[in-house]
């Protein structure tokens, strides 16, 4: 597995929304709105987060976009892996240590001992 990212404020808003349901897929436009955050800022962060080994990504299914109304384009999912959750958990936690937090950070839900 890479290194650990870099914590930017941003990362660990994205953080905190993925660990808010860490074995859910989600895909990157509902992770920018959960995450307050411009898609051209999250997608960069999402590929750094995979390039860790941290998530994985996948298409949905062509089937799946057929059955909406109207169509629209594929969406991209990303969940953690086996070991993405805990290695997020942890590089939060010191990250909280570390002063590398800020108020705009959302109170740390589902985050267990890293708020």
């Amino acid at each position: 597995m890479a290194k650990t990212p870099r914590m930017t404020l941003q990362t660990q808003l994205v953080l905190r929304t993925l660990l808010e349901s860490p074995t859910e897929a989600r895909y990157g436009l509902e992770l920018s709105q959960a995450a307050g955050l411009p898609t051209g800022t999250i997608h960069p962060i999402l590929a750094r987060l995979e390039n860790t080994g941290w998530l994985e990504s996948f298409w949905e299914g062509q089937g799946e976009i057929e059955k909406t109304d109207p169509p629209r384009p594929r969406r991209r999912y990303y969940r953690f892996t086996p070991s993405g959750a805990e290695s997020a958990r942890v590089a939060l936690a010191a990250a909280y240590q570390g002063g590398a937090t800020s108020a705009r950070l959302r109170p740390a839900d589902g985050l267990g001992s890293c708020g």
